[in-house]
């Protein structure tokens, strides 16, 4: 079969051809097969690699509300929506008797970060927050697909300074967030970006889940606890 041939077969819209809705279908259906296995292999690899390194990470966190101290959350674009999400389960946690902590998502603050990107650079959207809100014994987490995220490594590595615990969750090498020294940096090694973002909403499902766990002993009976 020649070239023109085989592009005329994926592409028949191009020579003004309509696709057959039967093959079409077929190939829809084994696209979706195809998806559904990479994403469980994705997930699974990355916690049979690193089942330790999140139980760790979320000690850290767990560390950091012993200290009465206060989480913090960043990304951009996709990763945005997640650190709402990772700020939102801890704020306003959907399971019975695990009480609310204290989250702040960075990516929330329309007129902050507007504000930032237009007088100084987009690089220095969180760093900024970060100087202003954050205290030693914090916590930072930061999503980034690439792990090269400017402004997400401007951050991390002021919050360092600062005395900050820091934990990167990062895709593919890990970029330059795996060369920053973060106190954890979790890291899915694919070049996927929609199975690392999949992924990474399993880490920090699991890293809630663990955190409350840590911490229930700290928090006594349920029954002196105010569960609305």
């Amino acid at each position: 079969m020649t070239e023109n041939q085989n592009l005329k077969g994926l592409y028949p819209f191009l020579y003004g051809e309509k696709q057959d809705p039967l093959a079409m279908n077929t190939a829809l259906v084994e696209s979706v097969q195809q998806k559904v296995a990479h994403h469980q292999q994705t997930i699974q690899a990355f916690f049979a690699s690193n089942g330790q390194a999140v139980v760790a990470a979320a000690g850290a966190i767990a560390d950091v509300y012993r200290r009465n101290g206060r989480l913090y959350s960043m990304g951009n674009g996709g990763s945005s929506c997640d650190a709402a999400h990772l700020a939102v389960e801890f704020l306003h946690p959907i399971t019975a008797g695990r009480p609310a902590l204290t989250a702040v998502d960075l990516t929330a603050d329309r007129t902050m970060l507007t504000a930032v990107a237009n007088d100084v650079g987009y690089a220095h959207i969180f760093v900024r927050q970060v100087i202003a809100q954050a205290r030693r014994g914090d916590g930072l987490v930061g999503f980034s697909t690439s792990g090269n995220s400017d402004n997400l490594i401007k951050a991390f590595v002021k919050a360092k300074e600062m005395g900050v615990t820091t934990i990167g969750l990062a895709g593919m090498s890990g970029g330059q967030m795996a060369k920053i020294g973060l106190d954890h940096c979790l890291i899915v090694e694919t070049d996927s970006i929609h199975r690392i973002q999949e992924c990474h909403l399993t880490i920090y499902h699991i890293l809630w889940d663990l955190v409350h766990t840590l911490l229930a002993d700290d928090r006594g009976s349920l029954a002196a606890t105010d569960v609305q």
